[in-house]
């Protein structure tokens, strides 16, 4: 169980997200961080057993257009530090490694080198932190995506990979997902622990489900639906009416159809994860890895990547 939404849930709560910053500006204030502190912790109590860090837009990249590069460590502490203190003992921080320009915008991904040589920059200050695995997510090209797993995977912790998806078969960048996951398993290898597809409509993931199941065999995976739509200045637009229990409903049928990992995107609240947890409360356990073996693993590797 992953939590929800970060970004839009500050933005839900009065937190100032205008671009290019979106939700590392909350990083930038104590008025910011204690909402923060507390939307981790409403997330721990409702159920994620996983937080992701608010480090969506603390590359140097993005903090260099606001003028707060020389602020890059101490923002990225502050990500990793209040989502530490929302996990608790038991709950795991997830370290976020997002797209460097526009998730919605493939075409601004800039080349191979300049991608893996910011995410290298990225993943090792996060990791020097203390996150205990990576989320690599939203990626929209193999390219870009390629870039963050290897980034990551040079740490030694393991990854979550989350793709976003334009239609239930490509990534945004129009690369069939069948040609670009199973190479981008082979880039992770046995650090991957899980796939999801996120920040698309519920019913563009509900129509991937069949193809994440066939491409993964034993490997986790999971759809992370998002409400509302992207909005040019605060970077997101809430819907109205967010709708917990029908979110939990529509969730809670993924994971009837396999998926094994749960979560939200954008306009997700505390709210949508708790009503999720209670439908999940029965879900089957994996068994856990014998004395010395490390965190329990998927099983076998994925058997679409192999020779790929």
């Amino acid at each position: 169980m992953l939590d929800g939404a970060t970004g839009t849930e500050l933005q839900r709560r009065g937190v100032d997200t205008t671009l290019p910053l979106w939700s590392a500006r909350a990083l930038t204030s104590d008025a910011g961080r204690r909402v923060l502190a507390g939307i981790h912790r409403e997330y721990t109590e409702a159920g994620a057993e996983i937080l992701t860090t608010n480090t969506f837009r603390t590359t140097p990249r993005a903090l260099e257009r606001a003028g707060l590069l020389p602020r890059w460590t101490m923002l990225n502490r502050r990500a990793v530090e209040s989502a530490r203190a929302g996990a608790g003992k038991d709950g795991l921080v997830a370290g976020s490694l997002a797209p460097l320009e526009d998730c919605y915008e493939p075409e601004r991904v800039p080349s191979q080198e300049t991608c893996l040589r910011e995410h290298l920059r990225q993943a090792d200050l996060l990791a020097r932190l203390g996150v205990d695995l990576f989320l690599v997510e939203t990626m929209n090209c193999r390219r870009e995506a390629r870039a963050a797993i290897l980034a990551a995977r040079s740490t030694g912790l393991d990854i979550l990979l989350a793709l976003c998806p334009g239609e239930p078969d490509r990534l945004l960048s129009g690369e069939p997902i069948e040609d670009a996951l199973p190479r981008l398993l082979d880039d992770g290898g046995d650090r991957i622990l899980g796939v999801l597809l996120n920040c698309a409509p519920p019913e563009v993931l509900e129509r991937a489900a069949p193809i994440l199941d066939r491409l993964l065999g034993s490997l986790p995976w999971g759809l992370s639906a998002h409400l509302g739509h992207a909005d040019p200045e605060d970077g997101w637009q809430l819907p109205e009416e967010h709708a917990p229990e029908a979110y939990a409903d529509w969730a809670a049928a993924r994971v009837r159809d396999g998926a094994r990992l749960a979560s939200g995107c954008c306009g997700t609240t505390p709210a949508h994860i708790e009503r999720l947890a209670a439908r999940l409360k029965d879900r089957p356990t994996r068994p856990e890895s014998p004395p010395g073996a490390g965190p329990a693993r998927a099983g076998a590797r994925p058997r679409t990547a192999a020779g790929s």
